[in-house]
C-alpha cells in the first residue's frame, strides 16, 4: 500500500475499530488535551483535595510520616492517570462510540488514514 500523504479520516465509530485492528489507521493523541480530558472526566481535583487534606491532618496529629506518605499518594497518583491519559481514552474510544464522537469533537484525537493510490 502506496501511502502519499495522510488525511484525516471521518470515520463511523464501527468503521474506526475495525481499522485500527486492521492496523489501516493511525491514531494521534494531543497528550496535554488527553490529560486535561481525562482530568475533568474522573474529576481528579475532587479526588486530590480530600487526600491532601487527610495526609495534612495525619501530619499534624502526629502521624507525620503517614501524613506524608497520603500527600505522597495524592500528588502522585494524578501525575500517573494524567500520564497513561492517551493509552486509556484510545483503549476506551474502541468501545464506546459516544466517547470516541467526543474526543474527536474536542480535538484531543485524531485519526489518519494513509490515501490510497
Amino acid at each position: 500500500m502506496e501511502t502519499a500523504a495522510n488525511t484525516p479520516a471521518t470515520l463511523t465509530h464501527a468503521e474506526f475499530v475495525a481499522a485500527y485492528a486492521r492496523g489501516e489507521v493511525t491514531v494521534n493523541f494531543d497528550p496535554k488535551a488527553a490529560a486535561k480530558f481525562l482530568s475533568a472526566r474522573l474529576l481528579l481535583p475532587l479526588f486530590m483535595m480530600p487526600v491532601l487534606g487527610s495526609g495534612v491532618a495525619l501530619a499534624l496529629v502526629g502521624w507525620v510520616w503517614s501524613g506524608l506518605a497520603v500527600v505522597a499518594v495524592g500528588i502522585i497518583v494524578p501525575r500517573l492517570i494524567k500520564r497513561g491519559a492517551p493509552h486509556f481514552l484510545l483503549q476506551q474510544s474502541l468501545s464506546d462510540a459516544n466517547l470516541y464522537q467526543e474526543l474527536l469533537r474536542s480535538g484531543v484525537m485524531e485519526t489518519l488514514s494513509p490515501k490510497r493510490a
